[in-house]
């Protein structure tokens, strides 16, 4: 009988609510609010960013069929966190607060990224 391997965990700079900037590909420079983050396959969709169009198939509802407007996935890598005091795109790490939890920090600025910060 084969053992099944489980994979820690990932734990991403970006989570579901933060500003981020593009860094990387054709959305380079765009800025928008992570609508929600792939963890198998290391992506997110940011909204307004990476734009791409699909095609529906006609449906009793819907007989013409339609082109939609939807969000494409990032990569993780080529997102940068956007510092909610300054504004800035900074790399994160993490650091125990006063409670002894872990929570992100700006390295440009150092401050705390509050949880706050994400729109639940």
């Amino acid at each position: 009988m084969e053992k099944k391997i489980t994979l820690p965990k990932h734990k991403f700079h970006i989570q579901t609510g933060d500003t981020v900037l593009v860094i990387g590909g054709n959305a380079k420079g765009q800025r928008g609010v992570v609508k929600e983050v792939i963890v198998e396959k290391d992506r997110a969709r940011v909204e307004g960013v990476a734009m791409i169009t699909k095609h529906m198939k006609p449906t009793a509802s819907n007989p013409q069929g339609s082109l939609v407007k939807t969000e494409g996935s990032i990569h993780i890598s080529n997102l940068k966190l956007v510092d909610p005091a300054t504004g800035e795109p900074t790399r994160t790490g993490r650091k125990l607060n006063e409670n002894g939890k872990l929570q992100r920090y700006s390295k440009k600025t150092g401050n705390l990224i509050p949880d706050s910060y994400r729109k639940q």
